[in-house]
């Protein structure tokens, strides 16, 4: 009798472990607050969808209520379709503060008809200027897609529809900072930029196409949820089960390394590492580490 009572006991615990380490309710009432655009970001059907938008007198955002330290992140995103030239949609995870870590996608607006440019950067502690810009392989305004970051101890992974675009490794070897210690929540704004994001400003914002607007579903997220209050994630737990905290070692396999390396032969336009004129006296110590 004993036995079968810690049994029933034990199983009643996994469902409370599981939690601890998997945010994915995916219901954006439960996961997200919205927090800038007076009425320009809605949350529909039940928590099922999102979408923001931007008008001549605002953009807007939303936030993540948990903060997280190390992450597997999802959001499928449809993008402002159009002429979307001068706006840009943001989603990233962010710290607060000068010496903030940040981990961003960045998709530029353009002209009809012409190609998105997603943007991708890495903070940590306040410095960034670690830009790499891609053109993506299919209309991201005509459907969902999935935009994805896993950030671990070792590596950030940006990826499109499970297909890898960039790896950042951990290159503290070299003395190059890695975000590994400052919580950071998942955020989206969608905002005008219209002085540098479409040809550097040549391109305006056309104000007769508003509102823009960018729609979000099926968020998911496997990840160290930080507790501000006691000062320590889910995973410094000793009883996490290895299926579940297996993404804190993952890092991409032969195939995906092909498939990282096709991304950025035929769709990467900008690699801050290759940029000998921003560098003239050496490339930054973390491109020797990140070459792919």
């Amino acid at each position: 009798m004993a036995s079968n009572y810690y049994s029933l006991i034990i199983a009643s615990l996994i469902p409370i472990l599981m939690t601890s380490f998997i945010s994915a309710s995916n219901n954006f009432y439960q996961d997200f607050d919205l927090t800038w655009g007076e009425g320009r970001s809605k949350i529909l059907n039940n928590g099922d969808f999102l979408t923001l938008s931007l008008d001549k007198t605002s953009g807007s955002g939303f936030r993540s209520k948990n903060q997280y330290l190390f992450g597997k992140i999802d959001m499928q995103i449809k993008l402002v379709p159009g002429n979307s030239a001068g706006t840009v949609t943001a989603y990233y995870l962010s710290s607060q503060g000068v010496t903030h870590d940040e981990i961003d996608f960045e998709f530029l607006g353009n002209l009809s008809g012409d190609p998105y440019i997603v943007h991708t950067n890495v903070f940590s502690q306040g410095k960034g200027n670690r830009e790499q810009q891609f053109y993506l392989w299919f209309d991201p305004t005509a459907d969902f897609h999935t935009y994805s970051i896993l950030w671990n101890p070792h590596r950030i992974i940006f990826s499109v529809d499970g297909t890898p675009i960039r790896e950042f490794k951990n290159a503290e070897s070299v003395g190059v900072p890695y975000p590994k210690s400052q919580p950071m929540r998942i955020y989206s704004s969608l905002w005008n930029a219209d002085d540098w994001a479409t040809r550097g400003g040549l391109i305006k914002t056309d104000w007769a196409q508003a509102p823009f607007t960018a729609s979000y579903r099926n968020f998911e997220a496997v990840a160290c949820v930080w507790s501000p209050f006691d000062g320590f994630s889910t995973c410094n737990s000793k009883s996490s089960p290895n299926s579940i905290d297996a993404w804190l070692n993952e890092e991409l396999d032969s195939t995906n390394q092909e498939r990282l390396k096709w991304v950025q032969h035929h769709y990467m336009i900008y690699n801050y590492c290759t940029d000998a004129k921003r560098f003239p006296l050496g490339f930054p110590p973390e491109c020797g580490v990140n070459t792919t």
